[in-house]
């Protein structure tokens, strides 16, 4: 029944701003509609899962966390030092892939991936 994911939504603060980041940050090509269409890869894979109230994967203060899968996590993190983003937290590699965090403007913790 379910053929994909349709879409990420949220509000903020300062949409331009927000903009800016997830473009200058995560390469994300923001259109003039305030969204952009993000044509997987073969390969790529969208994950739904759940977690309790109180798991600490990632703030229980943050309802939803963006998790972004990347072809290659050290070029992005490379990226990330050139233009000054600090590490949420270290890189951990597990049977998963390798995984990084991020923090956007408002402080949502984002989660890139290499599979």
């Amino acid at each position: 029944m379910i053929k994909g994911f349709g879409g990420i939504f949220w509000r903020t603060k300062n949409l331009d701003a927000i903009k800016k980041w997830y473009s200058e940050v995560l390469k994300i090509e923001i259109d003039e509609w305030n969204g952009t269409i993000i044509k997987p890869d073969s390969g790529n894979e969208t994950i739904f899962s759940f977690f309790t109230e109180d798991d600490p994967y990632f703030p229980t203060e943050q309802q939803v966390m963006l998790n972004f899968q990347v072809y290659n996590i050290e070029e992005t993190i490379k990226h990330l030092e050139k233009i000054g983003v600090p590490l949420a937290k270290e890189k951990e590699i597990s049977e998963f892939g390798k995984f990084i965090w991020i923090k956007d403007p408002e402080g949502r913790l984002v989660e890139l991936w290499e599979r």
